[in-house]
């Protein structure tokens, strides 16, 4: 049967096939005219040519999958913390610095899981590597939710945030070393946008299942387990799921080479090959390819010198040199991306926190500003049966008063007097008693403990059976909240994605980074003119749908910068100070919340000024194979 005519054959459009046939033939002109090629030179030619037969089909939008779920798992465990310390805090009855502890030891073991998962993935693999990373943060994930103390799941959810930190610099690596040049951008872009995913999916399960922390059960008085334990199981699912997918996944063939595994590659490369080719019909085209290039590698130069270099001092001499010869270089462009990555961090984790906390400030001072104030009131033989919510009681007197069964919410007594009074069954949030005398007064199965009590003469008053324990506040009415401004800040994200994949190889990385960081700067100035909480959302939104670009461009262009030896070292190295910028950044914009919001927002404008900058100067790499 004659061939089937190529339909843009009348246009006179060349054929995919003529396309690539002319690159290559560029590429191999130029192969010859530079006769100084390195051996790892022609392994990225002779790949790139290889993954081009391979084509772009099933195979990798089955990897494209599995390794989704895996970043998908790092967004998430973003959020964890945040979502849970509302009900957390009442388990473990935790103070305002464990509070804060928490939130950064996410951060932390993600910056040390990024250094050490990226090196080792160098050294090891990408696929046994990320294996390893996704269980170490399955296991200890599950064992947070069922740790008790403060002590415990703080270690936990550390060695949690270790195993998942290793996720972005080895997915990245990973599946670029799947990718022909002209998909790489794209792709990789597409692959960004399981981060956003991975929010909606923790804003979602949150709401559905934290609402209300009375729900759970417990055994005695040591073992609680209420809903955010179950929603911190929950979050372990796309960890798992991606865990299950790379079981039938191969190792990065790039790496096999790398490392003189030349049949190994081979195989894998020619299922690729089969596997794209029988899913678009046509299963009779042949892998053609009967020998790669193995290069010689760093190992194989360093038994050769081995005699020569038998002590620890001299082989970590040899091993520094080596280093330095691969990313010498690169030194410049290194810096550069080490000063985008960490003002692009401290700015998008800063504002990250700055975004909730300041909607909830503004929520604190509006119903502030609706307190009730009461002024030497006189009430005797009263039964209070119903509940008090934000009032203030000045020099009252209460003579022979029942309070029996009722909530106290954001209630304070100054300068009053309680005389043969009777509390029962009291729950209260935020309510205290200051300068007050109390006489012949009992307090029966309330959680109004002496402690509430400031400067206030108690004259033969009894405390019985009081109830104890943080976990006793009324339930918080900013949970939903929490969970609606992260559900819009994920979701913003998708038109930036969108915009940012598809346009990643027609205007460059460079171009994307510098823009989209310069954009919002523009955005957090405009914070200035925000007083209300609807502003900061909306500004919030389109804030996270600019930036999102800028992230695209960061992590497609530090793949492409880096040899396949170093790749996820480096990327390792760049997620870590990442994260160590995502440490400053959240600390130091709380810390300005409630005081002045002209200190966050210039320094979030500077560093976004700064890295956008910076990245101008970087070099394009949309056009060059992946070395």
């Amino acid at each position: 049967m004659p061939d089937q005519m190529y339909e843009g054959e009348y246009q006179g459009i060349p054929h995919p096939d003529e396309v690539k046939a002319a690159q290559r033939a560029a590429r191999a002109k130029a192969r010859q005219a530079q006769a100084g090629a390195t051996e790892l030179e022609e392994l990225a030619e002779q790949y790139e040519d290889i993954m081009e037969d391979c084509g772009h089909g099933r195979f990798q939008w089955t990897l494209f999958i599995v390794l989704g779920l895996a970043l998908m798992a790092d967004g998430v465990e973003c959020f964890v913390v945040g979502f849970v310390l509302p009900s957390a805090e009442k388990d473990m009855c935790l103070s305002n610095g464990e509070k804060g502890m928490l939130g950064l030891i996410v951060f932390l073991g993600m910056m040390v899981g990024a250094f050490i998962w990226g090196g080792m993935a160098d050294k090891l693999g990408r696929r046994k590597c990320l294996i390893w990373a996704l269980t170490v943060n399955c296991v200890f994930a599950f064992l947070s939710s069922f740790a008790q103390g403060y002590g415990f799941f703080l270690f936990f959810r550390l060695f949690s945030g270790i195993g998942i930190g290793g996720s972005v610099p080895i997915v990245y690596s990973y599946f670029s070393e799947f990718l022909q040049m002209d998909k790489r951008g794209e792709h990789l872009s597409w692959l960004c946008m399981f981060w956003m995913v991975g929010g909606i999916y923790a804003s979602f399960t949150a709401w559905g299942i934290i609402p209300r922390y009375g729900w759970g059960f417990s055994m005695g008085t040591e073992f609680q387990f209420h809903g955010w334990r179950v929603f911190v199981l929950v979050c372990a699912l796309p960890a798992i799921t991606s865990l299950v997918g790379l079981m039938f996944m191969p190792e990065s063939p790039r790496f096999l080479l790398e490392n003189a595994k030349h049949d190994e590659a081979w195989m894998i490369l020619k299922n690729v090959h089969d596997t794209n080719w029988r899913a678009k019909g046509q299963p009779e085209k042949v892998f053609q390819v009967t020998h790669i290039k193995a290069p010689k590698t760093n190992e194989d130069e360093f038994i050769e010198i081995q005699s020569a270099t038998g002590t620890a001092i001299q082989r970590w001499a040899v091993r520094t040199l080596t280093l330095c010869k691969l990313v010498g270089p690169k030194i410049l462009s290194t810096l550069f991306m080490a000063i985008i990555w960490f003002t692009m961090a401290f700015s998008y984790y800063g504002l990250g926190v700055w975004f909730p906390d300041m909607i909830k400030y503004l929520q604190q001072e509006e119903y502030e500003s609706k307190v009730k104030v009461f002024h030497r009131e006189r009430v005797e033989r009263f039964h209070f049966n119903f509940s008090l919510e934000n009032q203030i009681h000045r020099e009252g007197e209460y003579i022979n008063d029942k309070f029996i069964n009722i909530e106290m919410k954001s209630v304070k007594f100054e300068d009053s007097l309680f005389e043969d009074c009777y509390f029962e069954d009291i729950k209260s949030t935020e309510t205290m008693f200051e300068n007050c005398t109390i006489r012949s007064t009992v307090f029966y199965n309330t959680d109004l403990y002496e402690e509430k009590f400031i400067d206030c003469k108690l004259e033969n008053t009894t405390f019985l059976h009081n109830k104890r324990g943080c976990h006793l506040d009324i339930d918080e009415e900013n949970d939903v909240l929490i969970y609606l401004v992260s559900f819009l800040g994920s979701l913003a994200v998708l038109p930036g994605n969108i915009i940012s994949a598809l346009f990643m190889e027609k205007i460059g990385r460079v171009k994307i980074i510098g823009l989209s960081m310069l954009i919002s700067a523009g955005c957090t100035f405009f914070l200035f003119l925000s007083f209300s909480q609807a502003a900061i959302i909306a500004w919030q939104c389109l804030f996270c749908g600019v930036s999102v670009a800028a992230w695209n461009g960061i992590e497609v262009i530090t793949v492409e910068l880096f040899p396949a030896s170093k790749r996820a070292t480096a990327f390792g190295v760049l997620n870590a100070l990442c994260k160590l910028a995502a440490i400053l950044g959240s600390s130091i914009f709380a810390s300005f919340v409630g005081v002045t919001k002209v200190v966050p927002i210039l320094l979030s404008c500077a560093a976004l000024v700064c890295g956008g900058l910076v990245a101008l100067k970087l070099p394009e790499t949309r056009e060059k194979i992946l070395q």
